[in-house]
């Protein structure tokens, strides 16, 4: 690793897929930082266009870039859209890179997935692990497309000496996450079908899978924060993975966002439904050793994540309430079609 600071005083950043969860924590983060913004979501151009991707590097010049915008989702949305999972982010993945490229961006920093890693990596998963087993088939086709992503920085890095890194958040959640019923993943899921259950007098709250499958979750705002840290501190090939140290069980999660919400009934699990991989947390050595901790616990992030929620549904202009139906098919890992974020 070279340890040469990265200074963003006075550059041009572009955060692609701004107005997504990761996007919108790293505007929050890079508003602290003597920076010029530069956003670059769906509503200016699709991301999959690339005469439209490389016309807007030609005419902004960024100086430094994010690349967080994806097609996103969980298990239910790679199981019936692999197709779009596949080429949207393979599609965003070639062009901004290569738009980066060709502008001569300084740095560019790619976002990779834990569900880039073999199914049974050791646990916590080391960086190492890419490519030495076969992924999850539940979400393999968001996974390869991140793997590209991934193979082209280094690519770009051996062949045109570009400063293209890639960091590997764990699970996030967060303000901004997706809380549609089927397009959502495991916390905002069952944090919006628990708040349902409530509202409507539920008695039992149903959930794919068997509970045991463990997790590792990490706020956004913590995983923007580490980002802007990686973009500083770390020039480097092989990715680094940025997580908290620690997982925990489905069931355990549902107990937990329960106590927030406020649920007091019993939850109902169905095991004819997939579990996703069996763990999946993130070995973040590499990072903890640079000298970066996340900030915000487990309870507290979840509350405020909650609090965010219910402040978004009660809106009178929320997006919320087109969808007010109650889904009786919890995820345990849910989806995203739509635009890329």
């Amino acid at each position: 690793m070279d340890d040469a600071t990265f200074d963003l005083q006075g550059q041009r950043v572009c955060v692609a897929g701004h107005r997504g969860m990761l996007g919108s924590a790293l505007v929050r983060r890079l508003a602290q930082e003597d920076c010029r913004l530069l956003p670059l979501g769906r509503e200016i151009l699709d991301l999959r266009d690339q005469a439209a991707v490389f016309a807007w590097f030609d005419e902004y010049r960024p100086n430094v870039v994010f690349l967080a915008a994806a097609t996103v989702g969980g298990i239910y949305a790679n199981d019936r859209q692999p197709a779009d999972f596949l080429y949207d982010n393979l599609a965003i993945a070639a062009n901004v890179i290569e738009a980066a490229h060709r502008s001569e961006v300084q740095k560019l920093v790619f976002f990779g997935t834990s569900c880039m890693y073999p199914k049974l990596a050791a646990q916590p998963i080391e960086e190492s692990s890419l490519l030495e087993g076969p992924l999850e088939p539940t979400n393999e086709w968001y996974g390869v497309a991140k793997i590209a992503g991934v193979k082209l920085c280094q690519a770009y890095r051996r062949q045109y000496g570009c400063d293209f890194v890639t960091v590997v958040p764990t699970n996030l959640y967060g303000p901004g996450d997706n809380f549609d019923p089927l397009q959502s993943h495991v916390i905002p899921a069952l944090m919006r079908k628990l708040h349902n259950a409530v509202k409507e007098g539920d008695e039992a709250v149903e959930i794919w899978g068997t509970g045991k499958p463990r997790r590792e979750f990490m706020h956004v705002d913590d995983a923007a924060d580490a980002a802007v840290f990686l973009l500083r501190h770390w020039s480097a090939e092989e990715p680094i993975n940025v997580g908290t140290g620690e997982d925990i069980g489905i069931a355990e999660l549902a107990e937990t966002i329960a106590r927030v919400v406020g649920f007091h009934g019993r939850f109902v699990f169905d095991m004819s439904k997939p579990d996703g991989a069996p763990r999946k947390a993130l070995d973040a050595s590499k990072l903890l050793a640079l000298g970066w901790r996340a900030q915000i616990g487990f309870d507290q992030g979840i509350r405020e994540t909650y609090d965010w929620f219910v402040r978004r549904s009660t809106s009178p202009a929320s997006d919320f309430q087109k969808t007010t139906a109650s889904t009786k098919h919890a995820c345990n890992e849910a989806p995203s079609r739509a635009l890329p974020r």
